[in-house]
């Protein structure tokens, strides 16, 4: 990971810095974090760095095709390596869980919305919430429970 983002770095006229290799290290272990989360742990390492070095930093690396964002709340959108990009998201609104599932998995979905709305469909991007299926399991307990009482 390393020698291919500094190469991108350098080649697109930017220097690489701590901060910049501190926050992108903290993006790959984090997976899906918000810029909120990714802070937390770069001030793990480095107390000096600031909220706004991680947003401008986290803006620049998108811009270069290093890292990317989805938005699995309402809240700030969560970021992880654009080369890990390559899969949709399943968000259970009960427990927030976060899944990754193939792209493959939702291309009926995408073919049926070109088909039908002549819709190009950004997977990428793409983010399906619902219940997963522990909560749909606890959930339908409860109903049996609250219907035996």
């Amino acid at each position: 990971m390393s020698q291919a983002w500094d190469v991108r770095l350098r080649e697109s006229g930017y220097r690489v810095t701590p901060q910049r290799q501190l926050v992108l290290e903290a993006v790959s272990r984090l997976e899906h974090a918000t810029p909120e989360e990714i802070f937390a742990d770069v001030r793990q390492t480095a107390r000096g760095v600031n909220v706004s070095t991680v947003y401008r930093t986290l803006e620049l690396l998108e811009q270069l095709g290093l890292v990317t964002h989805t938005h699995l709340t309402h809240g700030a959108p969560s970021y992880h390596l654009a080369a890990e990009a390559e899969h949709v998201h399943l968000v259970c609104r009960q427990c927030e869980r976060v899944t990754q599932v193939e792209q493959a998995d939702v291309s009926p979905l995408v073919a049926a919305l070109e088909q039908a709305h002549g819709f190009k469909t950004d997977v990428g991007h793409l983010t399906v919430f619902g219940l997963c299926a522990k909560c749909r399991a606890e959930l339908g307990s409860a109903q049996a429970h609250n219907l035996q009482s």
